[in-house]
C-alpha cells in the first residue's frame, strides 16, 4: 500500500536547499523543472520548490532521514560539508528514544536529522 512519504520543502531561493541536499548529503537531482527540483539517493527522495511566499509563511521543517549506517553518513557529510552540521547535534549521539542521530542545518534553518535506529537486546 503506502511505500514512501516524500517531503516538499519551500525555499525563497532553491539554491539553499540544493546546497544542503545535493552538496551536503550527496543527493542527485533527478528532475528539475522551473521552480521544482526532485533529489534522490539510495531510494530516499525530497522535493524542493522555490516559492518565496510559501517559504516566508511556513515554519522551517525538521526532516528525519533514516539510515542503516549513521556513522558512514556522518563521516561523508563531516568530510564534505562540516559547516552544515547542526551546532546542537554535530556528531552521532544515542538519544533516549533509541536512535543514534546527528543533524544538519542550512542557512534558512531547515534541519535534517540523520538517524539509525538501534536494536535493543
Amino acid at each position: 500500500m503506502l511505500t514512501r512519504f516524500v517531503a516538499t520543502v519551500f525555499y525563497a531561493d532553491v539554491s539553499v536547499g540544493l546546497d544542503l541536499f545535493e552538496d551536503g548529503l550527496g543527493m542527485t537531482v533527478v528532475h528539475r523543472d522551473g521552480d521544482l527540483a526532485v533529489l534522490e539517493r539510495d531510494g530516499a527522495k525530497i522535493q524542493l520548490v522555490e516559492n518565496a511566499d510559501a517559504a516566508a509563511h511556513s515554519e522551517r521543517p525538521e526532516l528525519g532521514l533514516e539510515t542503516d549506517d549513521v556513522d558512514a553518513v556522518y563521516a561523508e557529510v563531516s568530510a564534505r560539508r562540516p559547516d552544515l552540521l547542526h551546532p546542537n547535534l554535530p556528531s552521532p549521539r544515542l538519544r533516549p528514544w533509541g536512535a543514534r542521530e546527528f543533524a544538519m542545518l542550512d542557512a534558512t534553518t531547515t534541519c535534517v536529522v540523520v538517524r539509525e535506529w538501534v536494536t535493543r537486546g
